[in-house]
């Protein structure tokens, strides 16, 4: 008991404390949801083929509809996150979510189905900008990489429980119940964020903080190596007194978020394509049940987490040694690392050589995404980090919202379907992740301007607050 006791209060102290900790798991609970739902769907897919009469376009416009739903609402959401009490707006976002979920598997028609989905895609479009808000104010700069890390691990870990999971129970009860047992730990999660505190706004950066303090590590040494400001760039009032239309023009001037946009959005293009197919192709390439190409995946996606409690970590320890755009140089090597390790195995006919080289490349693939979120808000002020969230989700969302139905089209019209088109498919689609490489290249580039463009903007805007004897105004509701 004593050794548990003392492995709980250092995992305890790695997260920064009960509250902290307790916060991240929260967070990673509601990502958990959404990844649980979309590996459902995928184990599901063979049953709706059979009760529908669908084929592999179908299967992947249930999950184009869902990106393009969430693309509709994400930018609103965003620029509401930033102006009202964002756990009640999660908190709301989650029962709903549960609601949509338990529809899906009423669902007696394909257009039900279709339907209930575009419903779900419009819920789960409050998770991504208010998680990254949440996350950038309940976290200090110093490791926000690494709590990402574990925040983001929620939604690995939910895909795995949602493939492993649902795939037992399609097996024994059929693909309805793969969406209703869903509901209980979603009524789980509802309880969990309406307990959850509002934290302070701006980066837990209180006003009268000294200036090292407000610029965190990132902007200390992007000062280190000479990195200065664009003038023209820095805020000098609250963006959220301002224009809606204005903040979005202003987050899609920032250099660096834009290269990260788009290369984000390729890696998730990618990574939808794949989950949206892989128990079909784990199934049909490999001869395997539902249920155990379901532990496979499972496996796979450890690597997956693996990689995303790796990563922050990672890239915040290169940042205390002064490498100020370690947050980018990461995510670049490794993806130039994951198609020379997933290629082979995709082509690969036997489990035991293909397993250990899919694993590595689901770490290299998950140890991407907690730099480029933590440096996401290391160049943007506090108080635009939802709307900015608001405007990635979207434009990632359109990508995503193409992958599924553009993976089953090719593999069906351009390699003549089957297991061996899927395959190619899987293969050729692999480019998108060297793109997203080849833009992160550019971004180290203009990553350190950019970071010591939000500092001067966080002091610009302290410094009023400071000298007018009061605060920037807090949500409203």
């Amino acid at each position: 008991m004593r050794w548990i006791r003392r492995r709980t209060e250092r995992a305890l102290e790695l997260l920064g404390g009960r509250e902290r900790a307790r916060a991240a798991a929260v967070l990673a609970a509601v990502l958990a949801m959404d990844g649980a739902d979309k590996g459902t769907l995928s184990t599901a897919a063979g049953g709706l083929k059979r009760s529908f009469d669908l084929g592999n376009t179908e299967i992947g416009l249930l999950v184009s509809v869902v990106a393009l739903s969430a693309a509709v609402f994400t930018v609103p959401v965003g620029l509401l996150t930033d102006r009202v009490r964002r756990t009640r707006l999660l908190t709301i976002s989650t029962a709903l979510w549960a609601v949509a979920t338990f529809s899906s598997g009423l669902a007696p028609s394909y257009l039900w189905l279709l339907a209930s989905r575009a419903a779900l895609g419009a819920v789960t479009a409050t998770a991504g900008p208010t998680v990254a808000s949440l996350t950038g104010d309940f976290f200090p700069a110093r490791n926000r990489a690494r709590m990402y890390g574990f925040v983001l691990a929620g939604e690995m870990l939910g895909t795995g429980l949602g493939f492993a999971a649902s795939s037992v129970v399609v097996d024994l009860l059929g693909w309805r119940f793969a969406f209703w047992w869903l509901v209980v730990p979603g009524a789980a999660v509802v309880w969990a964020v309406a307990r959850l505190p509002e934290p302070r706004r701006a980066g837990q950066v209180p006003v009268g903080a000294e200036p090292s303090e407000r610029t965190g590590p990132t902007g200390q040494a992007a000062e280190r190596v000479g990195a200065e400001p664009d003038p023209s760039m820095v805020l000098r009032s609250d963006p959220r007194r301002g224009s809606r239309w204005a903040s979005i023009r202003y987050i899609l001037r920032v250099r660096t978020n834009l290269i990260l946009i788009v290369a984000s959005s390729l890696g998730y293009f990618y990574f939808t394509g794949l989950r949206s197919f892989a128990t079909l192709f784990v199934t049909d390439h490999f001869g395997v049940s539902t249920s155990f190409a379901g532990f496979l995946i499972l496996v796979v996606g450890s690597g997956t987490v693996l990689g995303v409690l790796v990563g922050g970590p990672v890239a915040d320890r290169l940042l205390r040694r002064g490498i100020v755009n370690s947050r980018v140089l990461v995510p670049v090597v490794c993806l130039l690392g994951v198609p020379l390790l997933v290629a082979p195995a995709l082509y690969a006919s036997s489990v035991l050589i293909a397993l250990p080289l899919l694993i590595c490349g689901a770490a290299l693939l998950g140890a991407t995404n907690p730099p480029l979120d933590a440096a996401r808000l290391d160049i943007l002020h506090p108080y635009m980090w939802g709307t900015a969230e608001g405007v990635r989700t979207f434009l990632r969302t359109v990508g995503e919202a193409a992958a599924p139905t553009l993976f089953g089209y090719v593999s069906v019209h351009a390699f003549a379907g089957g297991d061996e088109g899927l395959t190619y498919t899987l293969m050729v689609f692999l480019a998108t992740l060297l793109a997203a490489a080849l833009l992160g290249l550019i971004a180290l580039r203009t990553y350190p301007r950019d970071v010591a463009t939000a500092a001067a903007s966080h002091r610009a805007i302290s410094g009023r607050a400071e000298s007018s004897g009061t605060s920037a105004p807090g949500p409203r509701g």
